[in-house]
């Protein structure tokens, strides 16, 4: 039906949007406000310049010869020359001992045999090489052809111990010249680990009792105890070569140090050029005296001084020989008092395995299951 005019209504609908508000007198204009974002980003993303030292490598100090003591006046000597000692182990940590009562015969017969290891072939090295943390004896892992070769490098390195995997894998490789190097390496250990003992009560008997001390004073990695670090350095090395690769020595041992926890460390380095001592906060070296055995001190005794003495990392020079020269570092751990525990013989035969309880208790459940069918059965 359609509309008639009357019906229909007099003004369409309106749907058109209401008209925009006013800006505000005070408000300022877009261009404006875009010019205070600008500067204030400015100077908010402003990035600092960054100024690097010229040198970040550790700059080497030359100091005195440190302060030398007598083994056999060690516990008679006079507190003001003791106190020296123990100074010179705070700042520098390191001393050196001379009348240590180890025949020179002994160490010179020992270093002689040491240069027949680094004689063996490439190929049977990598059967001994060392890959921490799994095996913390043997060579040291080369990178690279030119460092299998020995080319390019200060120092080769062999670590020694008394455990039975190095005497197998040695001995698998070098069968008659091992077994006469370990019997005199053994030997020397033994009269080291001697000298460590009584330097080590020296130092006891001048710091404040510590109940806690078998703990500072923990077992080496794997159980080690005492250990030795054998170098060979080159020969002829020439002067930047020695530069290039001491550096780079610098910087492996500053990140890895020794991989064996120690109290003390006695260096055999009779005839080095010079002797670098490492550490997190410098780099110091000097002129040993002759036939004089350098101590540096290891993280147990710096625990045990809480932090007072300053472990450290020492490593002797040798510049301007004609031939290869061999030194040892022997590091020394006092025996563990809960790895010495002794255990009486007659418990250890009462044990019962866990393979023999696990068999026991199968044999028990199957008397079970057979005794509860014969009860159901009759």
């Amino acid at each position: 039906m359609a509309l008639s005019p009357e019906s229909m209504p007099e003004k369409p609908f309106d749907f058109r949007a209401p008209p925009p508000s006013p800006i505000a007198s005070g408000r300022r204009s877009c261009v404006t406000n875009e010019d205070v974002l600008s500067e204030f980003l400015e100077h908010s993303l402003r990035v600092p310049d960054l100024v690097l030292p010229d040198k970040v490598f550790p700059r080497q100090n030359f100091i005195e010869n440190p302060p030398k003591i007598d083994f056999q006046l060690l516990s008679s000597m006079e507190s003001d020359s003791l106190s020296k000692i123990l100074d010179s182990i705070a700042r520098i940590g390191c001393f050196q001992l001379v009348n240590y009562g180890i025949e020179g015969e002994c160490i010179r017969s020992a270093l002689a045999a040491a240069a027949g290891i680094f004689q063996l072939p490439l190929e049977k090295r990598r059967a001994v090489t060392r890959s921490p943390p799994e095996k913390l004896y043997g060579f040291e892992e080369a990178h690279g052809e030119k460092e299998e070769e020995g080319e390019g490098k200060v120092s080769e390195e062999f670590v020694w111990c008394r455990g039975a995997g190095l005497k197998l894998e040695m001995e698998a490789i070098w069968p008659v010249g091992y077994s006469n190097f370990s019997e005199k390496m053994e030997s020397l250990l033994c009269d080291m680990e001697k000298v460590a003992e009584k330097i080590l009560m020296a130092i006891r008997q001048n710091l404040p009792p510590k109940t806690d001390y078998e703990n500072d004073m923990k077992q080496g990695q794997g159980g080690i105890g005492s250990g030795c670090y054998v170098y060979k350095h080159s020969r002829n090395m020439s002067a930047e070569k020695c530069s290039g690769s001491l550096r780079y020595d610098v910087i492996r041992m500053l990140i890895r140090g020794f991989d064996y926890s120690h109290a003390l460390c006695l260096h055999v380095c009779d005839g080095s050029s010079e002797f670098h001592v490492y550490s997190k906060k410098g780099w110091v070296s000097f002129c040993p005296d002759k036939d004089a055995l350098v101590i540096t001190v290891g993280d147990q005794t710096q625990a045990l001084s809480g932090g007072k003495f300053k472990h450290v990392i020492g490593r002797p020079i040798y510049k301007g020989e004609e031939e290869d020269c061999i030194s040892m570092a022997f590091l020394y751990s006092p025996p563990s008092t809960t790895n010495t525990t002794k255990v009486d013989p007659q418990k250890g035969k009462n044990t019962i395995s866990l393979s023999q309880q696990a068999i026991a208790a199968i044999v028990l459940t199957l008397v079970y299951h057979i005794l509860v069918f014969v009860y159901n059965k009759f």
